[in-house]
């Protein structure tokens, strides 16, 4: 028997979310998307069984893949004279002062489904679809101060002494660049990752109140979920303590409070954010000079442009319900030449890193608002079940991650360092690359300069440099194998296409 109310309550929000295609279609002027009922309004409703995690969904796949429009708050305000720091989001130059679009920091897009578009390069043609890769063409080139593009060395050039990076502007084939470029990548399983970086934040957190409340002398070990992340040396009985880390934290720590230095930051090339919808909250003002209210306040009209909320609180709430519920990717079936190649893998150090599969405590994601990096279990409006949304539960209770990363940050040596002055994190410092689904996100390396996995992998140094030698000392046959195994890992099949019309 058909529910009438839970029937007119769904209809009601397809009418809504159909609004904006429908306003792109018929109307001249107007938002993209409309607005969408508050967050405590959907939590009622989903608590009433009005609503339910699929409708969140498809609220927030609307969100992740409309177009916006000026009338939606895309583009920075006026340019201010006044304005310091002209990289830095809500007033930056335009591209030959068109007035909206800059592409070389940001304000390069219009939604969030132009980076992430392809769900194989494996394919021809390339399978194209939601939440996928994208290709060198949609890298995202983030605060650069120089773009030497002509190769310059003409002495009209002024170069600023002390510049960090040097950068000297030489005739030698290098377009000297002080900036980030960064290959978006897949947003598949993002959900198991986010609990597996809550989770280890979590443990972070509360080893940090053992050391502080711990004889003075006591070193104690950050292992968490079998990642090592250095060690806390408790100094004193006031509870002052000395961190030394690795992988985790900014470059410099002196002065960080160490709550907030053992927060696993899993998404980002470099490791920067510690949720989807902490990256969310960044990709709004950087591409789209879109303000979300969570950042910049109700009612407050921060960049100028006339327009004030421009991203709801409950817009980048079914956002995130979104991003965590895309589907995991896949492993194909493993022949003995590929198992013969996945144990070469683990035989030659690749799996230090790449560790195969990790295990959750819980198989509920919790997303909250506001979010306390420190602590993922503060505020906490909605726990997703991640073994309703394609993860294997695992004993205990859990899910099983097979992401083949441990989701900290390592040096990779001087031949894949960027050369960028603004940042926190070491130049040579990356995450760790999540091998799941490799087989269809080429190109590959945090800007997609490995067209192969050859490539990818020959291109490793610093603490990859181990592996990277064994892998080229071994013979072609066991380097066939060890490929064939990588190319198993496939990403999902048609993901999100239940949501399109």
């Amino acid at each position: 028997m058909v529910d009438a109310k839970r029937l007119i309550t769904v209809l009601s929000l397809v009418l809504l979310l159909a609004a904006p295609y429908s306003l792109a279609q018929d109307a001249d002027e107007g938002p993209a998307h409309p607005d969408i009922p508050s967050l405590d309004d959907l939590l009622d409703a989903l608590d009433a069984g009005d609503i339910d995690l699929d409708d969140l969904r498809t609220m927030g796949f609307s969100v992740f893949s409309t177009p916006f429009n000026t009338y939606d708050g895309y583009g920075d305000g006026p340019f201010d004279p006044a304005e310091t720091d002209t990289a830095a989001f809500g007033h930056r130059p335009t591209l030959q002062g068109n007035g909206l679009t800059l592409r070389v920091n940001g304000l390069d897009a219009q939604s969030c489904n132009e980076c992430h578009t392809i769900v194989s390069n494996r394919t021809r043609p390339p399978t194209l679809g939601i939440g996928g890769v994208g290709g060198v063409v949609q890298n995202a080139i983030i605060m650069p101060s120089v773009i030497d593009v002509a190769d310059s060395f003409d002495d009209r050039v002024v170069f600023q002494a002390g510049h960090d990076p040097a950068l000297p502007l030489a005739f030698d084939g290098v377009a000297d660049f002080n900036g980030r470029f960064a290959n978006p990548p897949f947003l598949f399983g993002g959900g198991g990752v986010e609990l597996l970086g809550k989770e280890m934040t979590a443990d972070l957190q509360d080893l940090l109140a053992q050391a502080r409340t711990a004889p003075a002398g006591t070193v104690t070990l950050l292992t968490t979920h079998g990642v090592d992340f250095g060690s806390i040396t408790t100094l004193d009985a006031a509870g002052n303590v000395e961190l030394d880390v690795e992988g985790i934290g900014p470059e410099d720590i002196t002065g960080v409070p160490p709550e907030e230095v053992l927060v696993v930051r899993p998404f980002g090339r470099k490791g920067e954010n510690f949720s989807m919808r902490d990256f969310d909250r960044g990709a709004m003002q950087f591409h789209f000079g879109i303000q979300p209210v969570e950042v910049v306040g109700e009612d407050v009209d921060e960049d100028g442009d006339g327009l004030d909320n421009e991203v709801s609180v409950a817009e980048m709430s079914v956002l995130h319900v979104f991003d965590v519920t895309n589907p995991r990717p896949r492993i194909g079936k493993l022949g003995p030449g590929a198992v013969a190649g996945f144990q070469t893998f683990v035989d030659i150090g690749c799996a230090e890193c790449h560790r195969p599969v990790m295990k959750t405590r819980s198989r509920f994601l919790p997303l909250a608002h506001p979010e306390d990096p420190t602590d993922p279990s503060a505020d906490v409006y909605l726990e997703v079940d991640l073994k309703k949304v394609g993860f294997d539960k695992a004993p205990g209770g859990g899910v099983f991650v097979p992401l083949f990363a441990d989701l900290k940050r390592h040096k990779m040596g001087p031949g894949l360092a960027e050369t960028f002055e603004r940042g926190e994190l070491a130049n040579d410092e990356f995450t760790t690359a999540r091998l799941w689904g490799i087989a269809d996100s080429a190109p590959y390396l945090h800007d997609g300069r490995a067209t192969t996995l050859f490539q990818a992998i020959d291109l490793h140094g610093g603490e990859a440099q181990s592996a990277r030698d064994n892998f080229i000392a071994l013979s072609v046959p066991q380097q066939k194998k060890l490929l064939r195994f990588l190319k198993k890992l496939r990403a999902p099949k048609q993901p999100n296409e239940e949501l399109v019309d």
